[in-house]
């Protein structure tokens, strides 16, 4: 577990360098520069979408540490679930509203070490979906790249990937591409990746195992099709090679792309279960 927040701590670290380093006109929906922007941006990527992370891992931690760590797992979990209402995708300037989510996310720290230190490593060392997460961790990451490039504050070079091309806005004002800074989709991306190593966490108890799967099945389809959304958008679309956009599924609500999401992380759920399942049929074998 420590793991995934080693990758989280780097790309809050970029954040907080790039945001810092370049003008907000170059960013996207910011307004604060120099050093305070660079601290304002990571404390909301902290609410959105490390908040999210942060339940997995307090889900994950409780389950190993003794029952009263719930005292402490449960309030992090819910000051993780304001996320929706301080952060907001059009204004991305911290407030003081921030503060609630991040204070989760350094319990859930917290509670990550504490569980680290009690029983070490939780990963199985090797799993029947393994090859498939591989597959699917190399494909993200491949075409991620543009972002990851963006996230230390410059575009990706070379034509494959569209970046620093210019594209018309509707209100006509041309910007590049894909625009410096962090993006959604590297934020799908990293859920998707999250979301694949934590499965191979491996739990006592099969409410424990049914709760953290059913989570993680709902980060891996919420993550892809945010992923895939903001690919879309960015690489094809503005190529010009289609006007049919991929709705935006940043906020829940009654809407087909939700109607995805759902399907595809019960389909993720139910894959996840049957893993756990066979591994402890191997094991009591």
């Amino acid at each position: 577990m420590l793991v995934t927040w080693a990758v989280w701590g780097l790309v809050a670290l970029a954040v907080l360098l790039t945001y810092s380093r370049l003008e907000p006109a170059e960013l996207y929906n910011v307004s604060e520069d120099g050093l305070a922007g660079g601290l304002g941006r990571a404390l909301v990527l902290l609410n959105f979408p490390v908040a999210l992370v942060a339940v997995a891992v307090a889900l994950v931690s409780v389950a190993v540490l003794p029952r009263a760590a719930w005292w402490a797992a449960g309030p992090a979990i819910a000051l993780c679930a304001v996320v929706p209402a301080v952060v907001d995708q059009d204004d991305l300037d911290a407030s003081w509203g921030n503060a609630l989510p991040a204070l989760g996310v350094l319990v859930g720290l917290a509670l990550t070490v504490a569980a680290t230190r009690r029983v070490g490593t939780a990963f199985v060392p090797r799993l029947p979906g393994d090859p498939l997460r591989a597959l699917v961790a190399v494909v993200v990451l491949v075409l991620s790249l543009p972002w990851a490039a963006a996230e230390l504050g410059f575009h990706f070079p070379g034509d494959v990937f569209l970046g620093e091309e210019p594209y018309p806005e509707k209100d006509g004002t041309v910007i590049a591409a894909v625009h410096l800074g962090h993006h959604h989709g590297m934020d799908g991306a990293l859920l998707v990746l999250t979301a694949l190593l934590l499965s191979r966490v491996r739990l006592t108890g099969a409410r424990t195992r049914l709760a953290l799967a059913t989570y993680l099945g709902l980060m891996l389809a919420y993550g892809a099709v945010n992923f895939a959304q903001d690919l879309w958008f960015e690489q094809v679309v503005k190529r010009g090679w289609t006007d049919a956009s991929i709705p935006s599924a940043l906020l829940p609500g009654l809407r087909p792309v939700w109607v995805v999401i759902v399907v595809f992380a019960a389909l993720a759920t139910i894959v996840l279960v049957r893993e756990n399942d066979r591994v402890e049929t191997a094991s009591a074998n």
